[in-house]
């Protein structure tokens, strides 16, 4: 969770200029975390937060862009709340809020998903949009296996406006789904979290996750090299075996009537059962190419196969194991 609240942290200290870039990551954050309840005739807005630096920040962008004073409590952890939370409570002018943020339409009806004010807005109210989401319901893991960039939506319509804001970004990977009865948007593609977090304003969580991803695809490659390697080196160790084997066998045919260089090139292989066909010609006298150690080896066991076949005995392959065989 390090990663997450980095992020958030990044993002808290990132302050737009523009008043409506301000507003729709304000209208966001409370539509991702806010309740309205209705208590005496009078309409009460609350909100909860992880942090006590997001719930001040809240508060303070309610009250310079609307002149609305709210207040923070912290609700110590105690029973099913794991972790203190902090909530924010606004209740002077909560309807007035409600409705110059977005929740609700002017006819008192609340918004389901994202209002369409910020949905179709410009570029950079929709990185906005995007940024108020991940500092209320947003996480962040470590590129690996499962990494992947999260929101978790208050219902389906938010997250399909998010889907379309993040295309809007260039950013086409990301993808809603609901699991258990939660509503997500999922961004799996490691250059579509690093894209958008550039856009978000986290310059310097795109920088560490891009270090993170970078030193996770090499140690994978690297990994991979090395199976790589090992596989070849059990081939060939269970190839020089068969050869070994079927040179051995090849000598007992033929006895005495082996051509004296096919028996040098013989002798070499079982004398020197690991080594490469270069090798071997090197170790030969006088010394050969390894095609012409290969020819050679390949004649003497035509030739051992053939008299087998004569003989009406077991040839060179006659006693290689399934293994050796492959």
């Amino acid at each position: 969770m390090a990663l997450t609240a980095d992020l958030k942290y990044e993002l808290i200290k990132l302050r737009p200029s523009k008043g409506e870039l301000r507003l729709a990551e304000l209208s966001v954050i409370l539509r991702f975390t806010a309740s309205v309840h209705v208590i005496n005739a009078t309409m009460v807005l609350e909100a909860e937060f992880e942090s006590s630096q997001l719930a001040g920040r809240v508060k303070s962008e309610i009250k310079e862009l609307f002149g609305i004073e709210s207040r923070v409590d912290i609700l110590h952890a105690s029973g099913v709340r794991k972790s203190s939370r902090h909530n924010l409570r606004v209740v002077k002018q909560a309807d007035l809020l409600v409705r110059q943020t977005g929740l609700y339409y002017p006819t008192g009806k609340p918004v389901r998903g994202i209002h369409s004010r910020f949905v179709s807005d410009s570029v950079d109210v929709a990185a906005s949009v995007w940024r108020g989401a991940l500092l209320a319901q947003g996480s962040l893991t470590d590129p690996g296996r499962t990494a992947s960039l999260e929101i978790s939506c208050p219902s389906n319509e938010a997250a399909s406006s998010l889907v379309g804001l993040a295309k809007r970004l260039g950013v086409a990977g990301a993808k809603s789904r609901e699991v258990r009865g939660v509503h997500r948007v999922v961004i799996r593609e490691g250059d579509d979290i690093s894209k958008l977090l550039e856009l978000v304003g986290a310059a310097g969580i795109q920088s560490r996750w891009d270090q993170l991803r970078a030193k996770r695809e090499v140690r994978t490659t690297a990994n991979r090299l090395a199976n790589f390697d090992d596989a070849n080196l059990r081939r060939s160790a269970q190839a020089a075996v068969a050869a070994g084997a079927r040179v051995a066998r090849a000598l007992e045919i033929l006895g005495p009537d082996i051509p004296a260089h096919l028996k040098h090139a013989g002798e070499l292989r079982l004398n020197h059962k690991q080594a490469s066909l270069d090798e071997l010609g090197h170790l030969a006298t006088p010394p050969m190419t390894k095609d012409a150690v290969a020819g050679r080896i390949r004649r003497l066991l035509a030739m051992a196969d053939k008299k087998a076949e004569e003989l009406g005995i077991p040839n060179t392959e006659a006693y290689l194991g399934d293994d050796s065989a492959e």
